[in-house]
């Protein structure tokens, strides 16, 4: 089930709190009101798996909380800033996202104030989940193979993602098999990039999605993956980067 909720009404409860969440101040909420009008946000729906204050959200994490919204008469992500978020405005984080789409990479950026990002709504599974869904392997080694091409992306671009070591909210696939890698409220331009070395841990070499994978494409050559990273993170090159991809067995799959 979902609702849809003017922005106007955004400033009555239960939605108040949602709007400045985990408390409600009237002097700020007037101003977030005021910025998502600034934004064009005309409504927003309250859908997903998780709630907040019995509100139905995508997403809840330290930073914001994550509604679908409407803007221009079209869906959209919006991301909103907790009262309690460790950073006092948005701006960064945008910065970093639109870093991440200059080279192919991440839902894209529509706009942007101290309190709120708006985003490309990417509909979809997140990577475990769609992995239990997919029996084809061709499929799943090119939806791989399209994952880390879009970390050799980041790591040629200097951005370093931050999370890509435990991946699982951070990978949607798309209904056409496109991946996308979201969520850059971590990212850095300042740390030493290690975003395909991070994401090749996550499906290849250890934990729960790693043996997902394992289960539908047989075992791994872990000393050659392992390897292969070592020669990567000495030398980030095209050559050194297709080794990677000939060690996960993905070379062959665009």
């Amino acid at each position: 089930m979902s609702s849809l909720v003017e922005t106007e009404k955004l400033g009555e409860n239960p939605f108040a709190r949602l709007l400045y969440y985990p408390r409600v101040n009237r002097a700020e909420l007037e101003r977030r009101l005021t910025e998502l009008k600034a934004l064009e946000v005309s409504a927003v729906e309250l859908a997903g798996e998780k709630r907040v204050f019995d509100v139905h959200v995508l997403g809840k994490g330290c930073v914001g909380i994550v509604v679908v919204a409407f803007r221009r008469g079209e869906k959209v992500a919006l991301k909103i800033r907790r009262a309690d978020a460790s950073r006092s405005e948005m701006q960064q984080e945008a910065k970093l996202l639109e870093k991440a789409n200059s080279v192919g990479v991440g839902a894209m950026l529509l706009g942007v104030s101290d309190n709120f990002l708006v985003m490309q709504l990417v509909e979809g599974r997140l990577l475990p989940e769609w992995l239990d869904r997919i029996r084809a392997k061709t499929r799943i080694r090119k939806v791989l193979r399209k994952v880390l091409e879009q970390c050799w992306s980041l790591d040629c671009a200097g951005l370093d993602h931050g999370e890509l070591s435990h991946a699982h909210k951070h990978i949607i696939i798309n209904s056409v098999d496109q991946p996308f890698i979201v969520d850059f409220e971590t990212a850095s331009l300042c740390r030493r990039t290690a975003n395909v070395t991070s994401v090749c841990q996550f499906l290849f070499l250890s934990g729960s999605v790693a043996e997902k994978v394992c289960g539908s494409l047989g075992k791994a050559n872990r000393e050659a993956i392992i390897e292969a990273l070592r020669r990567y993170k000495s030398e980030k090159s095209p050559s050194s980067f297709s080794n990677v991809l000939a060690s996960c067995g993905l070379l062959d799959y665009v």
